[in-house]
């Protein structure tokens, strides 16, 4: 064998092992935290929540149970449905079931989580092992691993930044990372919050990189949940100061964290939509609009929007003005520059907005709102709202007065939450319509940033910020 051969057969060997290094040296690492490893509430005085197996996806099925239009768990059946009736629509269901079935563990599996494609996570992985290594050697990164309550193991990574938290503190306040479907924690979007020096934590979705099991929504939410748990009762955060970051499909992790534990400290939704159904048609032939309707109902309900809905604590929706991904704008790749009209964060601030302030969002402000969401630059942002002349103090005191009535009449202990007065706010109410659109604009910019990048472009360090608080 010459020499050049040898060096090749060697470096082969070497790549080989690596490879299997990376996987087997964490299949065979010890479990730092399961799912149950929570203090029993009254020793210790924790009020932190211990969600059994079946209530960690909870808000998974129950919001899958509404949006296929079905009778929810528990409740009796029509009194005009027979049983033969009931048997014979299912036997009509079962062909259009198991396509759906089928569609959704071979195509539909690859196309919304891309990153658990066993090719992918083999090509990546070099790169796998080097962002793990600059996690470990320059932010002295601590993997764990983490048993959800299916089974699943998952794979993160910690950076804490307590000791030297900075001359803001930032580093006090942890950031759990909700990655995209093709993003892992080595070279994702944690670099962002990492390096505005707040103390982080990464994790994988469950089939990628080290993390085990199949990324669908039930286990994504398992995954998310003892991640919860292990910042609260193994890392010592208090709730409060937990931000929860999620980027592109990340959101829906993200926003059932919040919903699941609403005494987290704030949440970030970063090039995120409210529906994976209109984006799902976007890509699928015209022809297969039933089954995949059905298949996305059944098997991918990210119902992002519904799930904001759900969390009372501060909310920063950033979207990306050159963003294509979660567009609904035709069939045009790249888009055309500021063309953020099919964004589908548009809809994720609408339909929040309309459950937080409905009285404000009631015509006039729905319609300047829409109107201001076509902006596709800062400065068009910016001159649109000076054009209405906004009155930025006028509009604090006004929500600040609302509040402190509201402390003062309200004795209803339901109307409080963690973050104080619980949503829906009647604040607007008799006023005229010019203050009503002064006011929906000031609230629609205090919730969402525009920032000019692409989809996967990753975020500056400048532009996470933590969302505004009243």
């Amino acid at each position: 064998m010459c020499v050049v051969c040898f060096v090749k057969a060697l470096v082969h060997v070497f790549k080989i092992y690596l490879t299997a290094s990376y996987a087997y040296n964490f299949r065979s690492w010890p479990v730092d935290f399961r799912w149950d490893d929570v203090r029993a509430g009254g020793g210790g005085g924790s009020s932190y929540r211990a969600l059994t197996c079946a209530a960690a996806a909870a808000g998974v099925w129950l919001l899958h149970g509404a949006a296929l239009g079905g009778d929810a768990p528990g409740r009796p059946l029509h009194g005009a449905r027979s049983q033969a009736q009931c048997l014979l629509q299912q036997i009509r269901e079962l062909p259009s079931q198991l396509a759906s079935y089928a569609l959704a563990h071979s195509l539909g599996r690859w196309l919304v989580y891309p990153g658990s494609m066993f090719l992918m996570t083999r090509a990546l992985l070099p790169l796998l092992q080097q962002g793990q290594e600059r996690l470990v050697e320059r932010y002295r990164g601590r993997r764990a691993k983490l048993v959800a309550c299916d089974g699943n193991e998952i794979d993160t990574m910690f950076m804490d930044r307590r000791q030297h938290p900075g001359s803001q503190g930032r580093g006090l306040h942890l950031v759990i990372c909700c990655e995209g479907n093709a993003g892992f924690y080595e070279m994702g979007c944690l670099s962002a919050p990492l390096e505005a020096g707040y103390s982080v934590l990464g994790w994988n979705h469950p089939g990628f990189g080290g993390s085990t099991g199949a990324p669908f929504p039930r286990h994504d939410a398992n995954a998310m949940d003892v991640v919860v748990k292990y910042a609260l009762h193994r890392l010592h955060f208090p709730p409060a100061h937990v931000v929860v970051y999620g980027w592109s499909i990340g959101g829906f992790t993200a926003t059932w964290a919040t919903m699941t534990y609403p005494e987290l400290g704030a949440l970030v939704l970063d090039a995120t939509f409210d529906d994976l159904v209109p984006l799902a048609l976007k890509v699928m032939p015209h022809s297969w609009k039933g089954l995949v309707v059905r298949t996305v109902r059944e098997h991918f309900n990210l119902n992002v929007a519904e799930q904001l809905c759900c969390y009372p604590g501060p909310v920063l929706l950033l979207r990306r003005t050159q963003d294509d991904v979660v567009s609904t704008s035709g069939h045009l790749r790249p888009l055309p520059a500021g063309d953020v009209e099919g964004n589908r964060g548009n809809e994720l601030l609408l339909r929040l907005l309309q459950h937080r302030y409905p009285a404000v969002m009631e015509r006039e402000g729905l319609t300047v709102v829409t109107r201001w969401l076509r902006a596709g630059s800062l400065a068009q942002e910016a001159a649109f709202y000076a054009r209405y002349r906004v009155d930025d103090d006028w509009c604090l005191a006004l929500l600040r007065s609302y509040r402190a009535h509201c402390e003062d009449e309200q004795e209803d202990e339901e109307a409080w939450g963690p973050h104080g007065l619980s949503f829906p706010w009647l604040v607007g109410k008799g006023l005229s319509s010019r203050r009503r659109r002064q006011l929906a604009l000031f609230l629609a910019r205090k919730h969402l940033k525009n920032v000019e990048a692409t989809h996967c472009s990753p975020l500056e360090p400048e532009d996470f910020q933590l969302p505004w608080r009243l």
